[in-house]
Formats: structure tokens, sequence, C-alpha cells
């Protein structure tokens, strides 16, 4: 009689899951050995982020939002002059002509004269702000007598307050010749740059 041979069974061992794409579907082995399909979500890109901002200093940025005018030497000068005159007679009204009010409001107005004149007329703003000086010291001088006792009291009041005469003219002498300093410099960085621009080799 002829026997059957009987096989054994082999046992069928799981599928491995394939690996997931990023960001799509991929498969893993189930309980019972069957692949079943999952949503992987994406990775995030691993890139390098944007490095912090520099954000300038509060006093900059004021003075960026100041109003910033270019003015000719004659422009400034009546500037200068008709601020100063103004000012003296607030002063003379509301402090009875305190020459260290005066004083101290001279500054501001010769560091504005000798930043809104324009490039061209630098030369001028040290020489604007004592023009601007003595006329905006006459309120504030109070001479009596007609004329000339006025212009007494006016030259008192200017050999009286010329430390901050100086210190006017100082402060314009000084922001002009740092506006131009760098006027200079940006002249010759743009000639360094035209001078590279004709020498490149053409392609």
């Amino acid at each position: 009689m002829e026997q059957h041979r009987t096989r054994t069974p082999q046992r069928t061992q799981p599928a491995q899951g394939r690996p997931a794409p990023p960001g799509g579907l991929g498969e893993v082995t189930g309980a019972a050995g069957y692949p079943v399909a999952v949503a992987v979500a994406p990775a995030p890109a691993a890139g390098p982020g944007p490095g912090p901002r520099r954000t300038a200093p509060p006093v900059v940025l004021a003075l960026r939002r100041f109003p910033n005018p270019r003015l000719t030497g004659i422009g400034a000068g009546l500037f200068a002059a008709l601020a100063m005159f103004l000012l003296a007679c607030v002063d003379r009204l509301l402090l009875g002509g305190s020459e260290l009010v005066y004083g101290l409001l001279f500054l501001p107005v010769s560091a504005l004269t000798a930043l809104w004149v324009r490039p061209a007329d630098l030369v001028t703003a040290p020489i604007i702000v004592p023009i601007a000086f003595a006329v905006g010291v006459i309120p504030v001088a109070g001479g009596t007598g007609g004329f000339g006792g006025q212009a007494m009291a006016v030259v008192t009041a200017l050999a009286v307050q010329a430390g901050w005469l100086y210190g006017g003219t100082l402060v314009a002498g000084l922001i002009a010749s740092v506006r131009k300093i760098r006027q200079m410099r940006e002249r010759q960085r743009h000639l360094a740059r035209a001078d590279r621009a004709v020498r490149r080799p053409r392609a």
C-alpha cells in the first residue's frame, strides 16, 4: 500500500513593515501579520532659522523719526535767528529774561542749525549761530534810553554770556566737522566702488 506523505505546514514569517516615506502613508505589521497602512506626519525641516533681528536703540529710532530738512546757508541763518528771537521773547515774558535759560536754549538751536544745513553750506554753520545769538539777545538784554542804551545792553549781555556763545558755536562746529568727514568718506567709498567696477574684467 502506498503511504501518503504528509507535509508539516511551515509557518510564514510576517512581512516586515516598510519604511514610511516622509509625509506620506507607511505600512506596519498588524497583530495578525497583515500590513496596515498608517499616516505619517512629515518631520519638520531642520534648516537654519532666521537669526535675531537687530533693533536700533530707542534714541536712534527717535532721531530717525525727527524731521531732517536741508536748508541753505541763508535759510539756516534765518531759522537760527528767528528761533533765538522767539525763544528770547518767551523767556522775557515768562521768566523775566533769564540769561541761564537763554544760554541753555541756544545749545539745541545751534545743534539743529548744524544738522539741518545742507552739505554744501556746512562751513557757514559756525558763522550763523553767533549772529543768531546776538539777534536773540536783544529782548533779553533789556536796555533803556534809546538806541545807544539798547546797544550797550546788548554788548554787555554778549560779554556776560560769552561762555554760552562759545559753547553753542563749538557744538555747531563739531557737528559740521563730523558731517563733513562723513561726506568725504562717502565720496571716497563711491569713487573706490566706481574704480573697481571699471577695472573688473568683462565676462
